[in-house]
């Protein structure tokens, strides 16, 4: 499917990008994580949605570990 001569998985992209980038403008730190994690989680999907996994492997490791870390400070500040 495209739409503007843009792929619904480069859509996938930009809306991960901006999630990221919209993380960055909050001052509240657990709003912040979890639109990041909003964002490496659409990475992750991209990732593998690439037209090679050896494109996209890269993409799916880091934002898999930095949705880790997100998780952990998450359920670190709970306790």
């Amino acid at each position: 499917m495209e739409l503007f001569g843009i792929s619904g998985t480069e859509y996938i992209g930009y809306l991960a990008s901006f999630m990221v980038l919209l993380s960055f403008t909050m001052k509240n730190v657990t709003k912040l994580r979890i639109v990041n994690m909003m964002g490496c989680v659409l990475f992750v999907i991209y990732g593998f949605l690439m037209a090679s996994l050896r494109i996209g492997l890269p993409i799916i490791i880091a934002n898999a570990a930095i949705f880790s870390v997100n998780l952990f400070y998450l359920l670190k500040r709970r306790t």
